[in-house]
């Protein structure tokens, strides 16, 4: 049976890999506060559905018909490994910036040159960060055609940056059913729900109002 949006959505909240604390938010690296915290590492945990994300990443990387697939380092190295190894084809990963010793490379692995590649992230936030996967890919002389990711908040900061990179983004639960299976489990109330879409809606104020960046 192929993995729904509302499956994974459940497989994240149940491993633990996507925690909300509307009232005592978390404080991500950029110094943001936020009531919704997402690791999707937590997820290699779990065999099944592990699987089950394997799967349905690779179903959709096969119609895109890579001849490389790439993760985004460090967390999606590992479903990119699983996805290049279902479909035979070879694995890449893409550093936040190029290394300081040895070759200096910011792509690891085969030649990416005059290769198809689909980038995997497990995670999208602002998007900044893959896209520049993404150039660092195309300067390697790759033809990047899609960003396959786990999940995504969602946040308009994204749509845009994507929408002006004119690569396609395509997620396997979005911010918007992981919060609907949430209220299903009682995980959010009336008040966690508001709080998430106020959140979402203003990044900056919301963290600001909180005492963040």
């Amino acid at each position: 049976m192929s993995l729904t949006p509302r499956d994974l959505a459940g497989c994240l909240l149940e491993a633990g890999a996507v925690r909300l604390r509307p009232l005592e938010p978390f404080t991500w690296a950029s110094g943001l506060k936020s009531p919704i915290y997402c690791d999707n590492r937590q997820l290699l945990g779990f065999p099944d559905p592990r699987g089950q994300v394997v799967e349905a990443l690779a179903a959709r990387a096969r119609e895109l018909k890579p001849t490389l697939i790439a993760g985004a380092a460090t967390a999606g190295i590992a479903w990119a490994a699983l996805v290049a190894d279902r479909l035979g084809v070879p694995m890449a990963y893409v550093r936040p910036e190029p290394k300081k010793h040895g070759m200096g490379r910011q792509v690891e692995g085969p030649d990416a040159k005059g290769h198809r590649a689909v980038l995997i992230e497990d995670l999208i936030s602002t998007g900044g960060s893959s896209l520049r996967c993404v150039e660092a890919l195309r300067a390697e002389g790759a033809e990047v055609v899609a960003v396959l990711a786990l999940f995504s908040y969602g946040l308009p900061q994204a749509e845009a940056a994507f929408a002006g990179a004119a690569l396609p983004l395509e997620v396997l639960a979005s911010f918007e059913v992981l919060a609907e299976e949430a209220r299903g489990r009682g995980i959010l109330d009336t008040a966690g729900s508001e709080a998430l879409g106020a959140w979402r809606s203003d990044t900056v104020a919301w963290s600001r109002a909180r005492g963040g960046a």
